[in-house]
């Protein structure tokens, strides 16, 4: 399934880009200007919503896409009921809300997670991890609360924009006495270029062939939209997952949201901290 996920979104957004070049080749050459009009505004739509997410790294666009979706919508009722409009605009239209529609309830999507290893009061496993220099990392040398969070990659604008809010909110942490690790199976390049963009000291690990991910539950097979292995990541990744441990290692708190889109609020995990009286 998240083999056709990959390659739904890639597909999806190629088409995008040909129907907006196509309606505006037919906007000038065409009889039929108010519905291709209406294929422009359906499929710019969406295009634009993905400009917007990639430029702003955007953490959270639920409203957003339903915004997208309510504009297709009314983009293809109004052809449909509009006489001067061809089998091709109705294509594209089509293009535009059906694809909107597989993206919101199909593509976002992971379903229900479930995984014993994080469940809240038990104790993480023991894990291993590799640095962006490729020294080995263990867990168990870590003697102090941990803010741990398994991220896709530097091509996710919604994991940056993520890991974007847990670095303002960096010196609340550290005060608290938490280290704040930052995970992925990318490479050890992109890690070490995605740490340079910030100046507080978070750290930044690398599950090598998702080993870790694997064994908690989390990897994304296949989850890698289609093109973007020519950019040197791998096809397989993780599910974004937050997972907050005390000192002992027990664990405290985990967000294994069932949308790759919906990410919990930055202030929740100082809430977290506080509640537990770290």
């Amino acid at each position: 399934m998240n083999r056709l996920k990959s390659l739904f979104i890639s597909v999806w957004n190629s088409l995008l880009l040909a129907g907006i070049f196509r309606s505006i080749y037919q906007i000038n050459n065409s009889d039929y200007v108010n519905a291709w009009v209406l294929a422009l505004i359906a499929l710019a739509t969406p295009a634009l919503f993905f400009v917007w997410v990639f430029t702003f790294n955007v953490a959270r666009t639920s409203r957003a896409m339903k915004a997208v979706i309510g504009i297709s919508s009314i983009a293809f009722v109004t052809a449909v009921l509009t006489a001067n409009t061809t089998s091709e605009t109705l294509a594209w239209l089509a293009v535009s809300l059906f694809g909107a529609a597989l993206y919101e309830w199909w593509y976002s999507s992971f379903g229900e997670r479930d995984t014993s290893f994080l469940a809240i009061g038990s104790t993480l496993p023991a894990m291993d991890f590799e640095t962006a220099d490729g020294s080995m990392v263990k867990t168990q040398d870590i003697n102090k609360p941990m803010l741990m969070m398994f991220f896709r990659g530097n091509w996710c604008p919604l994991c940056m924009a993520q890991i974007k809010e847990i670095a303002a909110q960096y010196q609340q942490l550290a005060d608290k006495g938490v280290e704040v690790i930052l995970i992925s199976p990318q490479s050890h390049n992109n890690t070490e270029s995605l740490a340079q963009r910030f100046e507080v000291p978070m750290t930044f690990w690398i599950d090598k062939k998702n080993r870790m991910a694997d064994l908690l539950g989390i990897k994304a097979e296949n989850g890698l939209p289609t093109g973007l292995e020519v950019l040197g990541y791998d096809s397989d990744t993780v599910m974004p997952t937050v997972i907050i441990t005390d000192a002992n290692k027990s664990i405290i708190y985990t967000d294994l949201t069932n949308d790759y889109r919906i990410r919990p609020e930055p202030d929740a995990f100082l809430e977290v901290l506080q509640n537990a009286g770290i």
